[in-house]
Parts: C-alpha cells; sequence; structure tokens
C-alpha cells in the first residue's frame, strides 16, 4: 500500500524540519555532510521564493500531519540542455515507509503538467543505496555514472537517472 503524504509549498514555519534534513551528518552522508545554521538560513530563503518554475516541497504524512521531509524540482542546465532536477529527503524515523516513492511521484505529475522540459533527472550518489531504488522504482533510466562537485570543493560519484516526462504510465 502506497504511503498517505500530500505536498506542501515550503513555508516559512519549515526551518527546523530543513535542520534535520540538511543539518544532520547522518542524513547528509551521501551529500558531503551538514550544512552551516548560516547555510541552512540561506537554503531556507531560497525554498521559500522558489522561482522561475522551481519547486520546493514539504512532505506531510497524512495521518500524522508531520512534515517527514522535502521533496522538490528545479532547472538545471545538463547536456547542452534544460532539464529539471529532482531531490528528495525523508527524515529517519519516517524512512522505509515508500514516503519518498509516493512524494516523488506526485512531484513528476507536476512537472508533467508544467510541460516545461521533456526530461527529469537524478543524481543520487552511487553509494547511496535506496534513493537509487527510489529512481529504479519510478522508472528512470540509468544513463551512468559522473563525477560532481557538491558541496564546493567535495568531489562525489553520482548516478545520472533520467526519466521522459513526455512518456505517460511510467509513474
Amino acid at each position: 500500500m502506497p504511503a498517505n503524504v500530500t505536498l506542501e509549498p515550503w513555508g516559512s514555519g519549515d526551518l527546523p524540519l530543513l535542520e534535520r534534513l540538511l543539518g544532520d551528518p547522518v542524513m547528509t552522508e551521501h551529500l558531503g555532510g551538514p550544512e552551516s545554521p548560516a547555510q541552512l538560513r540561506e537554503r531556507q530563503g531560497r525554498y521559500e521564493r522558489a522561482e522561475d518554475g522551481d519547486r520546493m516541497f514539504k512532505i506531510v504524512d497524512v495521518e500524522s500531519g508531520e512534515g517527514v521531509g522535502s521533496v522538490g524540482f528545479w532547472t538545471k542546465e545538463w547536456r547542452d540542455a534544460e532539464v529539471y532536477e529532482v531531490g528528495w529527503m525523508v527524515v529517519p524515523e519516517a524512512q522505509g515507509r515508500g514516503i519518498a516513492v509516493a512524494a516523488t511521484e506526485q512531484l513528476i505529475e507536476l512537472a508533467r503538467r508544467d510541460a516545461k522540459y521533456r526530461f527529469v533527472h537524478a543524481f543520487p550518489n552511487v553509494d547511496n543505496a535506496p534513493s537509487n531504488a527510489i529512481c529504479r522504482r519510478l522508472g528512470f533510466e540509468l544513463l551512468e555514472a559522473r563525477e560532481f562537485e557538491y558541496p564546493e570543493g567535495h568531489w562525489m560519484t553520482c548516478n545520472d537517472w533520467r526519466l521522459d516526462l513526455g512518456a505517460h504510465g511510467q509513474v
């Protein structure tokens, strides 16, 4: 049975959730480590005022009403074309229940309706088995592994997963 979640636009009161997601060493082990309080405040502002079709959401567990993660898409220049990049995070106590899959399915439908770009890409670290499994489950195609610098000064190998938004019925 799929997780029962809803997406709410990222709001001004969501900094504590962001701190739990990107300020935690365990949660950011595949992302180069936790962000500083100043970096988190700056990111909070970016999430609140997402622009130019970029979208960031709080994942809410319908049963409890609690914010359990984040999911979003944003424009990225990739391989000489503009595409959406998608990313998600779920707090540790809510992981393993299909929340990221359910939330990302909803997000993909929003990206499809926006119809701005043909493709959405996800770039999980090659060592992040759960995120790579989510890509596979959602019908993304694995293109290759590539080196990425994220955050600045930190290099890691990530998989390039691509989903064709024009191919309906994949999600």
